[in-house]
Order: structure tokens, then C-alpha cells, then sequence
């Protein structure tokens, strides 16, 4: 199965109330959606980078909000939120619950218009999905149970597993590279290599992922 990163744009008309809020609120930039459902039966769970305040207004404000409890955390608010209806229009509801992807979260929404979002699937239905929606493809990788968003080959993860059983990453550290270069049973060089570009793709992805 297949991993893959895409972008679409909306303007204000086409947004979603979500993201139309991000894009038209001052005091918030980013909404990240990270529980969500198509239904108007599941309850989402975003953070927004704004203040509680901010997040408050936002919520009071839309008709099809039946209920919302904020909680002040990570430097902004996250915002539980029960609807009476679904988020999407009913074009884009259709297609959505038609589709045979998963989706990933966290989705985006930017006040520049982008929605960020990732899905999983079999070729033939990313395929069908992407044809279906007007949409840019940033990403694509195999997608693996671990579910991060860093790709990394198998004696990559060895080494970092093995980094962590040895207690390389405790504080304070209680394990160096040499037993990390034991556990492989490889060189110091070639698993100092390893972690190198294992904590690389790790924290390129995290970084890539929160952006």
C-alpha cells in the first residue's frame, strides 16, 4: 500500500467553515484536525494555534456546531466539537464516503487556503480518489504499520531500536554507539552512520508532518 501527501486550495467560497474560520479569524493561522469523521456523528478533536478566546468565537459562531469544550494546550487550544451536520458540502461528502483511501491525520487547514492532508490505500483506489478531487500530490511513500510520517529503511529502524533498548537516547544516556555497533553487530562507523540518518528522517518528517 501506498502512502501519499497532498495539498488542495480553496478560497473563501469553496472552504470548508473549519478552515473559511482559519482563513478569515485574526489571532489564528493553522487549524490542525487530528480525530474527524464525515458524519456529523463523530466528534473532532482540532488544535488551533490561537488562544482560547479566539477558538471560543469560532464555534459560537457556526449553526452547525451543536456543542464544543476547549482546553488550553501546546501553545494554543485544542476544540472538541459535536455537530449536527457534517462539515463537507454534499458533493464533497459524497465523494468522501464513496472513496475506498483511508485518511491520516492530522488534516491542515492554512490561512493561506491549503488543506494538508495524507491517504493510504491501494494504487487503483489513490488513483480513483485523486481524479476524483482537485488536488496536488507533495508525498509519496510505502506505508508501513508504524505510521510515522519519516520513512526509514529496515536497518534504519534496527538501529534506532537498538539505540533505544541500549539506552542511547535516556537522560542521562547509559548507552553510546559502540553498544549500539554490538547489538547490530556492524562497526562503530557504519552504526554511528545508521542513527545519523535514521534521527535525520525523523525529525525531517516530524518537521515536514507539523508544518
Amino acid at each position: 500500500m501506498k502512502r501519499v501527501r497532498m495539498v488542495a486550495t480553496y478560497d473563501r467560497e469553496a472552504a470548508t467553515p473549519t478552515h473559511r474560520a482559519v482563513m478569515t479569524t485574526d489571532g489564528v493561522s493553522r487549524a490542525s484536525v487530528l480525530v474527524w469523521g464525515p458524519t456529523a456523528t463523530a466528534t473532532t478533536l482540532a488544535w488551533f494555534d490561537a488562544d482560547r478566546a479566539v477558538v471560543a468565537g469560532i464555534h459560537e459562531d457556526r449553526s452547525a456546531v451543536a456543542s464544543h469544550r476547549l482546553v488550553a494546550g501546546d501553545g494554543g487550544t485544542y476544540a472538541f466539537v459535536d455537530r449536527e451536520r457534517p462539515e463537507f458540502d454534499g458533493d464533497v461528502f459524497e465523494r468522501i464516503a464513496a472513496t475506498e483511501v483511508a485518511f491520516l491525520p492530522p488534516m491542515v487547514f492554512r490561512e493561506d487556503g491549503t488543506l494538508t492532508f495524507e491517504v493510504v490505500g491501494e494504487r487503483t483506489a489513490l488513483s480513483r480518489f485523486y481524479e476524483s478531487v482537485s488536488v496536488s500530490i507533495t508525498a509519496v511513500d510505502t506505508f508501513d504499520r508504524y505510521g510515522h510520517a519519516a520513512t526509514l529503511t529496515d536497518r534504519q529502524r534496527a538501529a534506532l531500536e537498538a539505540a533505544a533498548d541500549a539506552g542511547y537516547y535516556d537522560r542521562p544516556r547509559t548507552g553510546s554507539v559502540a553498544d549500539v555497533a554490538d547489538r547490530l553487530d556492524c562497526a562503530h562507523s557504519t552504526a554511528g552512520e545508521l542513527l545519523r540518518r535514521a534521527e535525520s528522517a525523523v525529525v525531517g518528517g516530524f518537521l515536514d508532518h507539523s508544518r
